[in-house]
């Protein structure tokens, strides 16, 4: 981070952002404010909610890689010291580094196409090799995407996937520059099949990527030593049979993925081992149920082929982000090394008129300011076709501490529309403070602003508010908002002079005034520099008057459409948390419990007081135990057998200050004791807002003749019909007894029965079976889980670039 010395004091930097409809824009720098030319408070202003900063507790490290765009402009990067740039999208799928050629695919007509670099000179002096070099320049880090769809461009030259010569009349061409060029569908609108991909593309394995990487590390050293140090395992591979049908036109398949992911990742390990990958890079919520075959085959069967697709059935049932995880897991542990080191999935929002668009009406900027929230709220229902909660980041983090621990999170595409307005900039602004304070390992924006577009002020608000390299902080701080969805808040403190930084945004349409109270590890000055950024002009940031903070409590003023950041230096005085206690060892591990035991912390500025036990991350989630100090064992009750769960520990003082999070450790519970009934339950058909469930009952005991089957709901879940049984429901609870011509079960055997229901926000699996009071073990289906699985639905429409 770059920031300006302050002489034996810390900084609190608060950043607020305030939402009204905006104005043009342009472009600027900053300058300050005096006192007397401070904005006045009308009285009119609406009363704000209260918002408060700890930078005591719910510490964790913000990675700067999370301030990355695509293709950024090379001024823009150095300006804003910009930390990552990706070389991504459909057009990298296929390119040849060896010829500095690719094909566009359905981006445009499926055209080889190639850079005007010298041919003689190649693969010296290619794009690729331009892009890196710029990025060296500005001291940024690379993301390159290297091929896993099998082929790469043939030639420079001007063939295309589809030609008409050839595959005859098409609904549509490049009838400027290319005519024979077709988009690869009939005059009908069905899908032109049998094509040859040799007209555009020849095969490549494993050694063409390796041979990359190989060719890199000669020129530009090694990830460790100022190389390339990411690389994307290819791009959006679930949409191949769409984006690039005509050299693969059937989807990617869980078996593919898997395969192709080995041989890839194993190849830039072997050529550098420093490297990092990213993987399965997949196109948005989809890609975290499906797999590419899947969405392929349900796109067009439709109806129940979403809720049991059969490339999911040929795997256990398992959903794809899953089971991918579980594939790179296994090939760790049989090979003693990661190929995957980031699960890297892209986040298009789905609601209409957001993503890749304008500003939009009031109500459509409303929306995007609102939509923000489906990133980690567990309430936000998403208002799209996906209609369910998505909590896109700790979903991601839930897969990972299941399935592979250890693996960070990537976001290598993302878009909220809108960076040439105000509205687009407030909603950037909120989409990077999310980031940071959910603990995001890396994010890349796609299609970055201009240098003039409010958008860059986004940017420029966390990396370089000042025009001097003031910098939001580099380890995220507790904030809280008494409403989010007006006031938004984050904090994170800065490392290079101990300051604590806090966003927080706006999104009313009208001034506010709000109470703010600040705790910090330091006693707090009088006064606390500000900058704001806003609709009132759209070219600078300005450096306002700076405002008395009153010990730590004071009345924030934030106009409409605004960022507001206030810089608060802190007193000389530190006081300091205890240190992180020991990772944590796990013995005693049960089907539904576990003994966590831990090295006692060393006490900072005051005794420790306490000990809590956190599934998942601790700046975001409630613990599971509390044991008061000096102990340092807790038994944690109430986990589910056979299942993977990432505990860590945070050590409280008397004064209330937590101490970093303990390392983590990972264990799987035991499967449960045999039961004397097994369940099968399954979900046939989901529409959105109601379901046809399934559930098979199989009798492991003694014989029964009659019985009563009892479970419950974890969700809004109604039942409104059922067959094969006498249905009841009191609240959660569901009561099922048979009907006379199935009461009988003799050992071994087996009864289906089935409802529909209605429910709203999203569709967990039941839990609780039990068959005539005994419990049952669920050996299908899935278990109610921290962060709430994913239902799949077939999209209203995709994002395609």
């Amino acid at each position: 981070m770059h920031t300006a010395p302050r002489a034996a004091l810390a900084a609190l930097a608060l950043v607020v952002s305030s939402a009204g409809l905006a104005g043009p824009a342009q472009a600027g720098v900053a300058r300050p404010e005096t006192g007397q030319a401070a904005r006045a408070v009308a009285a009119t202003d609406a009363a704000g909610p209260a918002i408060s900063v700890d930078a005591t507790t719910g510490r964790h490290a913000i990675d700067p890689h999370i301030y990355g765009m695509n293709f950024a402009d090379e001024a823009l990067a150095q300006e804003l010291r910009l930390p990552l740039s990706r070389w991504g999208g459909n057009a990298t799928t296929r390119y040849n580094y060896k010829l500095d050629a690719y094909n566009a695919g359905s981006d445009w007509y499926f055209e080889n196409l190639h850079y005007d670099n010298d041919p003689a000179a190649l693969p010296a002096g290619s794009q690729a090799d331009r892009f890196v070099e710029q990025n060296r320049r500005t001291g940024t880090d690379s993301v390159l995407t290297v091929p896993l769809v099998g082929r790469t461009t043939a030639a420079r030259n001007d063939a295309c996937g589809f030609s008409i010569a050839k595959y005859g009349p098409q609904q549509g061409s490049d009838a400027q520059w290319r005519p024979d060029c077709g988009n690869g569908k009939k005059p009908d609108g069905t899908d032109i099949t049998g094509n040859d991909p040799a007209d555009t593309s020849i095969a490549i394995g494993a050694d063409f990527t390796k041979g990359w990487v190989q060719y890199l590390d000669g020129a530009y050293g090694k990830a460790g030593n100022g190389g390339v140090r990411f690389y994307n395992l290819d791009n959006e591979p679930d949409l191949w049979h769409a984006t690039h049908r005509d050299v693969h036109p059937t989807g990617a398949s869980y078996d593919e993925m898997r395969d192709s992911t080995y041989a890839a990742g194993a190849a830039i390990k072997d050529a550098d081992a420093g490297a990092q990958t990213l993987g399965p890079v997949g196109w948005g919520f989809n890609s975290l149920i499906y797999s590419g075959l899947d969405q392929d085959v349900c796109s067009k069967q439709g109806g129940s082929c979403w809720s049991d697709p059969p490339d999911r059935a040929a795997h256990g049932g398992v959903q794809f982000a899953p089971w991918y995880l579980q594939q790179m897991k296994a090939y760790d542990q049989a090979h003693g090394r990661r190929i995957l080191d980031y699960f890297d999935e892209h986040v298009y929002p789905q609601q209409a008129g957001v993503a890749l668009a304008g500003a939009g009406d009031a109500a459509t900027q409303a929306l995007r300011l609102r939509s923000t929230r489906q990133l980690w709220d567990p309430s936000y229902v998403d208002e799209s076709w996906i209609n369910q909660p998505i909590q896109f980041i700790p979903r991601m983090r839930s897969l990972v501490d299941q399935n592979y621990p250890g693996t960070k999170l990537a976001v290598t595409e993302y878009n909220w529309g809108a960076l040439d307005h105000i509205n687009g900039a407030l909603a950037e602004a909120d989409v990077l403070g999310i980031f940071g304070r959910e603990g995001l390992d890396l994010a890349t924006l796609w299609s970055p602003p201009k240098a003039t577009d409010p958008g860059a002020y986004a940017f420029r608000m966390f990396l370089d508010y000042d025009g001097n390299g003031g910098a939001f902080g580099d380890t995220a701080v507790k904030a809280a908002s008494a409403d989010q969805d007006t006031l938004s808040v984050y904090a994170a403190e800065r490392s290079s002079d101990h300051a604590t930084t806090v966003m927080v945004i706006n999104k009313t349409t009208g001034d506010l005034t709000a109470p703010v109270s600040v705790t910090g590890r330091t006693a707090l000055p009088a006064t606390a520099q500000v900058y704001r950024y806003g609709q009132t002009d759209l070219t600078k940031v300005e450096h306002a008057a700076d405002q008395p903070l009153s010990g730590g409590a004071f009345t924030g003023n934030f106009p409409a459409y605004s960022i507001t950041e206030y810089v608060i230096p802190a007193g000389s005085t530190s006081t300091t948390p205890p240190s992180a206690p020991g990772t944590p060892a796990a013995s005693a591990i049960g089907a539904d419990r576990a003994t966590l035991t831990w090295a006692a912390s060393t006490a900072g500025s005051a005794p420790v007081a306490s000990y809590q036990v956190f599934s998942g991350d601790p700046a975001g989630s409630a613990p599971v135990a509390t044991v008061n100090a000096p102990a340092t064992t807790a038994t944690i009750t109430a986990l589910s057998p056979a299942t993977a769960y990432t505990f860590r520990v945070v050590a409280k003082d008397t004064a209330g200050r937590s101490s970093p999070a303990s390392a983590p450790v990972t264990l799987t519970t035991t499967s449960a004791p045999p039961a004397d009934c097994t369940i099968g339950y399954s979900v046939s058909t989901d529409w959105g807002s109601g379901f046809t469930g399934n559930v098979r009952i199989t009798n492991q005991g003694a014989p029964v003749n009659g019985w009563q089957l009892g479970f419950s709901f974890t969700g809004n879940q109604k039942i409104t019909q059922g067959w094969n049984g006498t249905w009841s429901q009191n609240a959660a609870a569901v009561t099922v007894k048979d009907t006379g011509w199935n009461a009988a079960l003799p050992t071994g055997a087996s009864t289906t029965i089935g409802f529909n229901a209605a429910y709203s926000g999203g569709n967990p699996a039941p839990k609780g079976f039990t068959l005539n009071g005994k419990p049952c073990a669920v050996v299908a289906g899935t278990a109610a889980a921290r962060v709430m699985t994913a239902v799949g639905h077939a999209p209203g429409g995709q994002t395609v670039r």
